[in-house]
């Protein structure tokens, strides 16, 4: 068993959850794991009819607790080293998907289950929830994104709090860190997260991914006049579009649009 699922129609059939089931491992991200999560992400990025994605886990104690380190307790340094693309394209699998992508956290988020978290674009975490880059405890760097995404989300202090001591953040502090978008009662994260999605697809699906590409390619740019160039060219998509016309046409008529996409 591979440990990804891929869920369609809950709770409108333009949402897909991708799950990671693994349970008996915390959902540690093995070789095969991870293979099956790019695959994954590629049939989803490639689907017109989804329009929203909820990244979730089974289990009740951890959402990931990183990279599965039986597995590479085992390998040798040639071994690590052909490993390295399998992971990088599972993280950058999510990273990259066109639709918005809500992450919905339980229990463990550690190392690369926290940079999975980091990938999307929302964080629903319930009370359970622990946050953490503990790479360097173990002589590593992190390496799906996490030293690059925390910065961006947390800023430069917060995030080398958390890369350079390594240490976990509960709920609490993590919502205050701004890691965590949004903190749900627990046992709610999933149902949260799915709700999010739903509304997210209930829109413009033209303008959605418009707008997604739109923050997260100016957030990368140094200068606010290429970053809003960027914000036209986002602007242009939607507005040629016959979702915007549709939805003009809908809010006048007072009925509930049906999106061309």
């Amino acid at each position: 068993m591979s440990g990804v699922t891929l869920r369609r129609g809950e709770p409108n059939e333009h949402v897909a959850e991708i799950v990671l089931d693994r349970p008996e491992a915390l959902n540690a991200l093995s070789t095969a794991m991870a293979r099956e999560l790019a695959a994954v992400c590629a049939r989803v990025a490639g689907d017109p009819g989804i329009r929203a994605v909820v990244l979730s886990a089974e289990g009740e104690r951890a959402f990931c607790v990183g990279a599965d380190l039986k597995e590479r307790n085992a390998m040798s340094d040639e071994e690590i080293m052909a490993q390295r693309p399998v992971l990088r394209a599972a993280f950058g699998g999510v990273l990259n998907l066109p639709q918005p992508v809500i992450a919905a956290v339980h229990g463990y988020a550690l190392g690369g289950g926290c940079e999975l978290a980091l990938s999307c674009d929302l964080i629903v975490a319930d009370g359970s929830a622990v946050f953490g880059l503990p790479e360097v405890t173990v002589g590593l760097v992190p390496g799906g994104g996490g030293t690059q995404l925390a910065t961006r989300r947390l800023g430069a202090g917060r995030a080398a709090d958390l890369v350079l001591t390594g240490r976990r953040l509960g709920i609490e502090e993590a919502e205050a860190y701004g890691l965590v978008d949004r903190k749900v009662p627990a046992g709610s994260a999933r149902a949260e997260a799915l709700t999010i999605a739903a509304t997210i697809a209930g829109n413009s699906p033209v303008a959605v991914r418009a707008a997604k590409r739109a923050m997260r390619l100016g957030a990368g740019t140094g200068s606010l006049d290429a970053a809003l160039d960027i914000e036209e060219n986002a602007w242009r998509t939607a507005v040629l579009s016959p979702d915007r016309r549709e939805g003009i046409a809908a809010f006048n008529e007072k009925r509930t649009p049906d999106w061309p996409g």
